[in-house]
């Protein structure tokens, strides 16, 4: 198994190199050479297996170089109850018959994250220890990436990290629970900005080679493949979880922004598990919504601030390695494509002879607004007895509006609503149940560095404040 790039600039590399490295040297994605398969008789093998045992079957097929007994070790340790409140670590829950919500927040930091960074943290500092190495990880948030990135990074050796959020967009529970960390190897960098202008700046400096190798960077977003692995995982859960027979075909409905969550689907999908449908919900930054309706890409200036703040991204950065399968794995075209981007501010793939072929991939889409959100909360609580945030709730909302006779639905569940009260006490008149825990967290004192959207100025600052892992 080994790894190319998107934009087929750079040469192809190992799992553990590309799991340190983040971008690609040509600013293009990781991605495998050919998608490893599943086949019936793997799946029917794995219907009784536990999380951490489904997870070494699936990433051992990602990473063939880490040895057995490390992966097992990394993996046990990730995912055990202690950290995910259930051994299950990913259970279903049953709404009504065929359909179900897969629970993802039962991690540290209560969002779905959380099942990708508590093993992408023992990953790093297990390769960095053989490598006798150090690595500083800058990463961006919309508000749920940076807390669980930073908890699961905290002390941990040879590791620092730069984490940029936009300034005064994230909930008052997201924001404390990334700016009351006070480890000396975490740095909060509230950026004058979108989070689309994090994520810029976070690309820029990886483009800079020079910059890149003088800090030794890597990264914990989604343009990070290990992450995007890790995420499949919970795919191949729910489906041997809400299954009996072979073969049986499910949709999934995702709340999207950045499109790393749903790209895990598409790729599980790609890998033979049978998927129906893959439901990219979005809320009023509708930019991936009118890409599968229309087959034009066509990001904002600006996103707009919504009671979905996690989904508040106009510019979809695992996008890239969808349009990729669908050009056929012509990285050329690929890099014909994204210099339009880059030129035009737009794509129209509806012009192209790979939209004709986009169907077999599976997507359906739409959008949901804050009276949607607030509504579908409200009938969830009313029907079910339970409480969904407002991006849960955007992505049942979107996947009720396509679910089919016949084949179950599972909506994934991306965060609690105890971190987005305003929302839930509007939806449903109080606030939200708070786990054990959390109680008095946006009390603690903070500790973050205000920061110009400025790519100069961010380099200056690393340079000068260098976190010490």
């Amino acid at each position: 198994m080994d790894y190319i790039s998107t934009r087929g600039r750079s040469p192809a590399a190992s799992f553990s190199h590309i799991a340190l490295d983040g971008l690609a040297p040509d600013a293009g994605l990781y991605v495998p050479r050919a998608y490893p398969q599943v086949g019936a008789d793997e799946l029917r093998r794995w219907r009784r297996l536990p999380y951490a045992a489904l997870a070494f079957e699936i990433l051992r097929k990602f990473a063939p170089e880490l040895p057995a007994d490390s992966l097992k070790a990394l993996l046990q340790d990730a995912y055990s109850a202690r950290l995910f409140g259930s051994e299950e670590i990913t259970p279903v829950h049953t709404l009504a018959p065929g359909l179900h919500l897969l629970r993802l927040s039962g991690g540290p930091t209560l969002a779905f994250k959380d099942l990708a960074m508590q093993w992408l943290g023992r990953l790093f500092e297990h390769l960095l220890a053989q490598e006798g190495r150090t690595l500083t990880i800058l990463g961006a948030t919309s508000g749920d990436t940076g807390s669980a990135a930073e908890h699961a990074l905290r002390g941990r050796r040879g590791l620092g990290v730069f984490m940029l959020s936009p300034h005064g967009r994230m909930s008052p529970f997201q924001r404390a629970q990334m700016y009351s960390l006070h480890d000396d190897n975490i740095v909060n960098l509230a950026v004058d900005g979108s989070f689309d202008d994090c994520q810029a700046l976070v690309k820029a400096l990886s483009a800079d080679l020079g910059f890149k190798k003088r800090m030794r960077l890597g990264a914990v977003n989604s343009i990070n493949w290990a992450r995007l692995a890790a995420q499949v995982v919970y795919y191949f859960k729910a489906w041997l979880a809400v299954t009996t027979r072979d073969g049986e075909p499910v949709s999934f409905a995702v709340p999207s922004g950045n499109f790393g969550n749903v790209c895990a689907g598409h790729v599980a999908r790609c890998m033979g598990l049978p998927i129906r449908r893959l439901i990219v919900a979005t809320n009023e930054n509708d930019v991936l919504d009118e890409f599968f309706r229309t087959g034009r890409y066509r990001p904002r200036t600006t996103a707009r601030e919504t009671s979905s703040p996690s989904m508040d991204i106009s510019r979809a950065s695992n996008l890239e390695r969808f349009v990729f399968d669908l050009v056929g794995r012509d990285a050329e075209q690929l890099r014909v494509l994204w210099a339009r981007l880059a030129s035009e501010g737009e794509i129209d793939l509806s012009r192209e002879a790979c939209w004709a072929d986009a169907a077999r991939f599976g997507f359906a889409s739409g959008a949901s607004t804050h009276a949607d959100r607030l509504r579908t909360i409200r009938t969830v609580w009313q029907r079910h007895g339970l409480e969904i945030d407002p991006h849960t709730a955007d992505g049942v909302h979107v996947g009720l509006r396509h679910q089919e006779p016949g084949v179950p639905l599972v909506c994934l569940e991306t965060a609690l609503p105890a971190k987005f009260e305003a929302t839930m006490v509007e939806a449903l008149g109080r606030l939200p149940a708070r786990p054990a825990g959390f109680d008095g967290l946006e009390s603690l004192p903070q500790r973050f560095t205000r920061l110009a959207n400025d790519a100069k100025a961010l380099q200056r600052l690393m340079l000068d404040h260098p976190a010490q892992g």
